[in-house]
């Protein structure tokens, strides 16, 4: 029987919808390789899985940051291949217990995922590195998870400002291990696009001792 990476190209066009979780224990079977999506409450993650996927609605926007608060498992075309869309945070009017709740079962998922292969950081370019952006970075590199940045809204800059605030983030960036990726993207000219799709087809593809959490 040969294996199932030789029987078909992984297309991120395939992405569709296939459950939600409040907890661990509600996500799918933790078999194969899955690419989780994170990012500050506006910061354009949504936009950036709708972009990658080719479907302008997999992923929920919305113009109140914050409202998608569960674990999002979208299914590709290639078995046991997944993207997922974490919760956003920042913005969000609700409860500090909420906040705490939803931090609690984030870290669960990220610390005991096996099948998860490394994390996409989607950041505001024009607003990087807050508060959240750390404390990811950091989760990543005590926990040796490869990590990918997108710094989203570069159509919001014009070129030559856009690729200044992209060194300084890479400046900032030099001590991380694990940050294999740091690009420019932008959902509205698709700038970025090809590498991103390129990075997590190499992830999505290595074998399972080659990521994932320590």
């Amino acid at each position: 029987m040969p294996d199932d990476l030789t029987l078909k190209p992984l297309s991120f066009n395939s992405a569709r919808f296939l459950v939600s979780a409040s907890r661990l224990e509600e996500c799918p079977p933790d078999t194969g390789a899955e690419v989780a999506f994170a990012g500050r409450s506006n910061a354009g993650k949504s936009s950036a899985i709708n972009c990658i996927t080719t479907n302008g609605k997999l992923a929920r926007t919305s113009k109140t940051p914050g409202r998608t608060r569960l674990i999002n498992f979208f299914s590709l075309n290639r078995e046991h291949r997944r993207l997922v869309d974490l919760p956003g945070y920042g913005y969000a009017k609700v409860s500090r217990d909420m906040k705490d709740d939803w931090q609690h079962h984030l870290d669960h998922y990220l610390s005991r995922r096996a099948s998860l292969r490394g994390l996409v950081l989607v950041m505001d370019i024009r607003h990087p590195l807050t508060d959240f952006d750390q404390m990811m970075i950091q989760w990543c590199e005590h926990n040796r998870l490869p990590l990918m940045i997108l710094a989203t809204k570069a159509d919001k800059l014009k070129y030559g400002q856009a690729k200044t605030a992209l060194m300084g983030i890479a400046g900032k960036l030099k001590s991380f291990e694990c940050v294999q990726h740091l690009l420019m993207f932008s959902a509205t000219s698709k700038q970025g696009l090809d590498d991103a799709r390129q990075a997590l087809l190499d992830w999505l593809e290595s074998p399972a001792d080659e990521a994932g959490p320590a």
